[in-house]
């Protein structure tokens, strides 16, 4: 048998905002008397119940239970096992007189002529709940299987997110788990993941693109490599030329002589000069003639050519290394590399040619030397490769279309980097969706199987059961508890039709419409549908507007209708129901042992937190004065003496309810000091000799601060409830007066300053 033990957390928008169990609060037994007023929280415990009861979770607040020790959530109720039957005011709304119309629900007994079939029914319910508990274990590891895989989309959504997130807009700033699921199943049913897959190097280069900023274009570089065969023939061509003319053999073989005797001709020529510029002498004729004849116009004409081929050559190293290639920083990063590459690539050409062109500088050069003598060129034609110029000019081409179309790149570049991610853990989402595909597989057969059951069961039950024996049951006990039998049950198929003198019953009083609630839920306890001794039975204020003969009529079926239970809850504000209750309780076996986790019933009492504001209740023991004396008005008395007498200032918000138990206390005081007098509480306060001034502040405060369901007049400013304490030190002050000896009596029990003085 499952027991409800505690009411572990509560967190609800009333006034059990924010309960949590004691830690020196008894858990539950099987027998639970809950005592509290109206708006204490008795109606949300018993929506808490009802939630169980339904089978669903539990959604105004939160709520975590314990039964049989282990924790249960709100969220945990549709499967929680433990049966559970809850009397409230929503189970009459919704069951007995429904808002919408409509019969009152059959209560289902196994017929007497029904025992083989219900053998049948027997096994078929245990075949239904081995099938159900293979289908809970089915959805069970379909719901586990798709936690699974829905754990691995999130978390690779997330690295895929985080890999490709950008500032501002972005395609994949937002993804999320739908996005990688959609896109990995059309991979597995396409199975085109593994083309989607990147080398290291791709992926490199593909990250630097997702990550780079818009560049401008650069400007290709304006070169071409020159005939490099040309310059050799022209250069072989020059070396070979010699220069016919009457050379003087002592020029001829002295090329440094030569220089300088025909620069000094010259300047002789020039300045028209007849001595010798260097020795002042005179020139003889002859000698100047000889000259002439040595560097004829044909010699001039050969060095003319011969400066302008090597001036030609010069141009080119000159154009070679004045030549400024881009920076690399100015291309985008992921071509960086294939730039560096050709640039090198470049280089290796321009040292290549200008080593070339400097060994045919050096050859003319010498041949400057040597004029009168042909030469013989002995530089080859190194390869070079020409098309570097082009394949660098071909990488900057990249760069200026990636700018022209940059968005698209970088998006293509995000795209194949997703694929590429999806693609690499693409073996393990096959293999969870996998396990989904056959854990929902599997929940299907199983369901039509549990279906296929409920229908034959459903068949079984409706051949063998009877609901027209406890409406017969229930037309007795209704004309027991009410001393007629105007008001009967009459049996429909659908359930049961309330008569009063066979006729729709209609306009019923609050005390009928009590009464077939709660007969009628009292005899649903031994519906077949509910093991009553392995069950929860949850009475709340089952006895509301019941006059004080009915309520002893009422407790007396219940007692008898819930002894049997498995577990019991009673939760009223109704005194006389409580005492009632209570001393059933207090004579159950066992009862009196020390230990109260050993005792079968446990007392407890919905109270105000004090301090809190807004206004808050909680779950605690019941107060010794309710548990140990016959009357309410102990434990009245006990309140307001404790507030009167509270050292320090309180604050509004706690005074509010002091004004409903200060009136109930002097209504008990007066109605046995003034039995005489009948009317309204007014008429016997004026007949109680006390001072009248606070004779009137006493009434006003109960009568104006009592009725939480009405306004008050405009003069009865809420703010007076910070007078609650001096209020009621005035009504003990007015009971004292009245009954000393019956005043310090009371003191006596409750304990105080009174008592104090009174030992002394």
């Amino acid at each position: 048998m499952s027991l409800i033990t505690k009411i572990a957390r509560l967190k609800h928008p009333g006034v059990l905002r924010d309960f949590t169990w004691p830690a020196d609060l008894p858990a539950f037994g099987r027998f639970n008397l809950i005592y509290g007023w109206n708006g204490s929280g008795k109606t949300t415990l018993s929506r808490v119940f009802r939630a169980i009861e339904q089978r669903i979770a539990y959604s105004p607040g939160e709520a975590t239970l314990h039964i049989d020790g282990h924790p249960a959530t709100g969220q945990d109720f549709p499967k929680t096992t433990v049966p559970v039957r809850v009397f409230n005011r929503d189970f009459v709304n919704e069951t007995v007189f429904p808002v919408s119309g409509g019969d009152v629900p059959p209560i289902f007994i196994v017929g007497k002529e029904s025992v083989e079939r219900q053998k049948d029914l027997d096994r078929l319910k245990a075949e239904r709940s081995q099938k159900e508990t293979a289908l809970q274990q089915a959805r069970s590891a379909d719901q586990q299987a798709e936690r699974e895989l829905d754990r691995h989309c999130v978390d690779r959504a997330r690295v895929i997110k985080d890999t490709l997130r950008v500032p501002g807009p972005g395609s994949y700033n937002e993804y999320n788990k739908t996005d990688y699921r959609a896109r990995a199943g059309r991979m597995v049913t396409s199975e085109d993941g593994p083309s989607h897959r990147l080398s290291d190097s791709d992926r490199d280069s593909l990250l630097i693109q997702h990550r780079a900023n818009v560049k401008p274009k650069v400007a290709s570089v304006p070169y071409r490599f020159p005939s490099l065969k040309k310059l050799q023939s022209d250069a072989a061509a020059m070396l070979s030329a010699t220069v016919t003319s009457s050379a003087m053999e002592s020029l001829k073989d002295d090329p440094t002589l030569s220089d300088w005797v025909r620069h000094g001709l010259g300047l002789h020529k020039s300045r028209a000069a007849e001595t010798c510029l260097f020795c002042e002498q005179s020139l003889p004729g002859a000698r100047l003639s000889a000259l002439e004849s040595h560097f004829s116009a044909e010699y001039d004409q050969f060095f003319d050519r011969l400066n302008q081929q090597r001036a030609t050559l010069s141009k080119l190293v000159d154009e070679a290394q004045g030549l400024r290639l881009p920076d690399r920083m100015a291309l985008y990063d992921d071509l960086s590399p294939h730039y560096d590459a050709r640039r090198v690539e470049l280089e290796d050409a321009f040292k290549g040619a200008s080593v070339f062109v400097s060994g045919l500088l050096q050859a003319l050069d010498a041949k400057r030397s040597q004029p009168f003598k042909s030469m013989q060129l002995d530089i080859e034609v190194p390869t070079v490769d020409e098309e570097a110029i082009s394949r660098l000019n071909e990488v900057i081409a990249r760069h200026n279309a990636a700018c022209d179309d940059f968005q698209a790149r970088t998006a293509s570049a995000r795209d194949r980097l997703a694929f590429d991610l999806i693609a690499e853990s693409l073996d393990e989402y096959s293999l969870l969706a996998a396990a989904v595909r056959a854990a929902s597989d599997a929940i299907g057969p199983l369901e039509k199987e549990v279906k296929r059951l409920i229908e034959e069961i459903g068949r079984l039950e409706r051949e063998i059961v009877e609901h027209r024996q406890p409406a017969e049951e229930l037309n007795e006990d209704l004309r027991k508890y009410l001393g007629h039998d105007e008001l009967s049950l009459q049996v429909k198929e659908t359930g049961y039709q309330l008569l009063r003198h066979g006729q729709l019953a209609e306009a019923l009083s609050e005390g009928e419409r009590t009464a077939l609630a709660l007969l009628y839920f009292l005899k649903s306890l031994r519906d077949r549908r509910f093991d009553l001794r392995h069950g929860v039975v949850v009475l709340d204020d089952p006895v509301s507007s019941l006059d004080a003969n009915a309520l002893y009529l009422a407790f007396g079926f219940i007692r008898h209708r819930t002894q049997d239970a498995g577990q019991l809850f009673v939760l009223t504000h109704n005194f006389p129901l409580f005492r009632q209750v209570r001393n059933w309780f207090h004579h159950q076996t066992g009862q009196n042992k020390k230990d109260v986790n050993q005792r079968p019933a446990r007392f407890y009492m919905l109270d105000r937190v004090h301090g809190s504001n807004p206004r808050c209740t909680t779950l605690r023991a019941l107060d010794p004065l309710l548990e140990q004396y016959e009357s309410e008005y102990h434990y009245l008395f006990a309140c307001v003496h404790r507030a009167a007498n509270a050292p320090g200032a309180t604050a509004l918000e706690q005074n509010y309810g002091l004004p409903n138990i200060a009136r109930r206390l002097l209504e008990m005081f007066l109605a046995f000091r003034r039995p005489q007098i009948a009317g309204e509480l007014w008429q016997k306060l004026k007949d109680v000799p006390f001072d009248e001034a606070k004779k009137v502040r006493i009434a006003r405060f109960v009568h104006t601060h009592s009725h939480g369901d009405t306004v008050g007049e405009p003069e009865h400013d809420p703010s007076l409830l910070g007078e609650a304490r001096a209020v009621l030190a005035d009504l003990l002050e007015l009971i004292n007066a009245e009954d000393a000896q019956h005043f310090t009596a009371m003191v006596g029990l409750v304990g105080g300053p009174a008592a104090e003085a009174e030992s002394e």
